[in-house]
């Protein structure tokens, strides 16, 4: 069974490794998307609480990003599927690994999921570094 790992992660740090030592995969960067994380009242959130969710719909740039995403990553999972690959990794970078990271990942997660007859392993890492998912 094809494994996809989805990271959100924050260019503070460092993109993700490959632990399937297979040394890739995608990285997206996000910083480009209008920033939630820049208004007061959604400092504290993350791209999986409901009023960050809202704000990305209601701007709706975010999903003109996803739908390029979706388009990549589900050509790769299609041909992976077909030639019995293993592991796939999917990075989503944003300056604080808290607002759209979080959002894309959780997005691209569930739409794979719908899809495909996969494993997915989901990882918000700098949100797990301060125990907030």
């Amino acid at each position: 069974m094809l494994k996809i790992r989805i990271n959100s992660f924050s260019y503070k740090r460092e993109i993700p490794s490959d632990p399937s030592e297979n040394g890739g995969g995608f990285v997206f960067d996000c910083r480009a998307i209008h920033n939630p994380g820049r208004y007061e009242e959604y400092k504290q959130l993350t791209g999986k609480d409901q009023p960050v969710i809202d704000f990305f719909n209601k701007d709706g740039e975010i999903h003109v990003f996803l739908k390029d995403v979706f388009a990549l990553v589900e050509r790769s999972v299609e041909r992976y599927l077909e030639r019995d690959f293993e592991n796939l990794m999917v990075n989503f970078g944003c300056t604080g690994g808290q607002h759209r990271s979080v959002f894309s990942a959780e997005a691209l997660a569930n739409r794979l999921q719908s899809k495909y007859p996969i494993e997915i392993e989901l990882h918000h890492i700098e949100q797990e570094l301060k125990g907030r998912l």
